[in-house]
């Protein structure tokens, strides 16, 4: 990557990331997208039967979202007119109490739960469609920042190895990430360091496991394909078939990370699959495929400090950048939303509050 500059340099083409680039390309500011993956979404990742990303996948992190109570990413998908469908509700859920004893089965409930068609990297494609095709360096580590003259000068690692000097800075990467990753000059006072730490990454300690099938069996025999269970190792399943008809069931793994590296990626896979046969019947433990993503050992998400389960992020009032980067940096991860902190609809949140802020300073700078 050749020495270069931007007005704003945005970190992270997650959801908040590319919230913040439309935002900003809306508003003609010029920007620079700084991806350490090959890939934009983030935490958002929908593969295929194989693994691989596709346009008709499996969502690998977040899989919906809540109109009725989230009206931020409401009116993104509106606005981007991506057509969505409802989770499935339809049928009872099952409660595994004890592994020697049958699953108890109740009514299910309809909880709102809304999914994209072609799974959550159609927000990902849609925001990249609207953008410059140039606005993401992908294979940018971003490494450090350190206050130079009238801006902030980057140090970006990666297959072009290089700096970048912007004069605002929107870092879209959840706080602990961001503290553990980026060297800052100068540094953050203690007290602004440790409140980054101590915010929870979302999804950073969990794994997803999915089985896909040939049909959604399941609903045959009146079962929605939701189940709770204290036995594990899933503690939470639900029916994951996509909108054009391919069948699944996902749920999330309850093993602590420290757990499941010992345990073992086959064992665990096995585990799973003897879960689903023992709620589901014997057709479950046939899947054509699985997919397992333990995101506690991907390093673009999580930390040393994400392999065990925290609470979720709660909203938090006060700035979150304080001292001498207070007129330069702007935090948009999801988990500093003040009011969906960790969700999809906290990532648009948080992204317009940066942009609002980073606005604010390029006016008053004239």
């Amino acid at each position: 990557m050749n020495d270069e500059s931007t007005t704003v340099a945005i970190l992270g083409a997650g959801l908040a990331g590319l919230c913040a680039g439309r935002l900003l390309h809306a508003a003609g500011i010029p920007f620079r997208i700084l991806e350490a993956r090959e890939r934009a979404g983030g935490r958002i990742l929908t593969v295929d039967a194989d693994g691989r990303p596709g346009a008709d996948g499996f969502d690998l992190g977040p899989s919906w979202f809540w109109p009725a109570t989230q009206p931020a990413i409401a009116g993104l998908v509106a606005a981007l007119r991506l057509p969505a469908f409802a989770q499935n509700a339809e049928g009872d859920l099952l409660f595994e109490r004890v592994a020697h004893e049958g699953p108890l089965r109740y009514a299910g409930q309809d909880q709102g739960s809304m999914r994209l068609v072609g799974g959550m990297a159609a927000l990902v494609r849609a925001l990249l469609a609207g953008m410059p095709s140039d606005c993401v360096r992908y294979d940018a580590r971003v490494t450090g920042m350190a206050l130079a003259g009238s801006g902030v000068r980057l140090t970006v690692a990666g297959s072009r190895d290089g700096e970048l000097q912007a004069t605002q800075v929107i870092a879209a990467l959840p706080p602990r990430l961001l503290e553990a990753t980026v060297d800052l000059g100068p540094a953050l006072d203690p007290a602004t360091a440790r409140r980054w730490r101590e915010v929870a990454t979302w999804m950073a300690p969990h794994a997803k496991f999915f089985a896909l099938f040939d049909r959604p069996f399941w609903r045959a025999a009146g079962l929605s394909g939701t189940a709770q269970s204290l036995v594990g190792p899933l503690v939470e399943i639900h029916d994951a078939t996509t909108a054009s008809g391919r069948a699944a069931l996902f749920g999330f793994v309850g093993l602590p990370a420290d757990r499941r590296a010992v345990v073992g990626e086959a064992a665990l896979v096995d585990a799973c699959v003897t879960q689903l046969a023992r709620l589901f019947g014997p057709q479950a433990r046939r899947p054509d495929a699985t997919l397992l993503k333990d995101w506690a050992t991907d390093p673009l998400t999580a930390t040393a400090a994400d392999r065990t389960f925290g609470a979720h992020p709660a909203p938090v009032a006060a700035a979150w950048v304080t001292g001498a980067w207070a007129q330069r940096l702007a935090l948009a991860g999801s988990e500093t939303s003040r009011t969906e902190p960790g969700y999809l609809a906290g990532a648009v949140d948080a992204a317009e509050r940066a942009v609002a802020e980073t606005l604010a300073r390029l006016r008053a700078a004239g």
